[in-house]
């Protein structure tokens, strides 16, 4: 039998230099990674977040909205119940390579509705298309505006003629549930 010694530590060969590594040293401590979702961009919506109580421009119960924070930051998820009973969510965050929001809606109507856009002289406007019958489409657009006393005007237009006219499809004020 012939007997081979263990190499206790390891070569390593670095600008010319040698380094012996041995098995019991803690491996060496990488930077930390940056956390995601951080910079400034990501935090243009939460002025959104909140559990709401929306109201229409006279003074009727429009429904309630829950707007939280999840995925670590990544995302704001909203929670819409009119005060008819329906129901909605979507799923809301900023997308660093194209430098846009990102909004995808759906409901218990079966709606689908996708939007991206920016903050714009403070208030946050998205956009995107939906069928509209007869193969054309309706452009709609939504912006979010706070306004003074932390509350928020969400207001959804909608136009068919490629953006030329629009037409109000809800205008709702938020304020904080009490």
């Amino acid at each position: 039998m012939i007997a081979i010694p263990i190499l206790a530590g390891v070569l390593a060969l670095t600008a010319g230099d040698v380094e012996i590594v041995r098995a019991s040293d803690p491996p060496a401590q990488a930077a930390p990674a940056p956390k995601p979702c951080t910079a400034p961009e990501h935090r243009q919506f939460d002025f959104w977040l909140g559990d709401w109580d929306v109201t229409t421009p006279d003074g009727k119960t429009a429904g309630h909205n829950r707007i939280s924070l999840i995925l670590g930051g990544c995302a704001l998820r909203e929670e819409w119940t009119s005060a008819r009973g329906n129901n909605g969510t979507s799923l809301n965050m900023y997308d660093g390579g194209s430098r846009k929001w990102r909004q995808t809606w759906v409901d218990d109507g079966g709606t689908v509705l996708l939007l991206t856009g920016e903050l714009k002289a403070g208030k946050m406007v998205l956009e995107g298309e939906i069928p509209a019958g007869g193969g054309k489409t309706s452009r709609e657009r939504i912006t979010w505006t706070p306004l003074t006393g932390g509350r928020v005007q969400q207001l959804w237009d909608s136009s068919e003629d490629g953006g030329k006219t629009w037409k109000v499809e809800f205008d709702g004020t938020y304020a904080k549930k009490k």
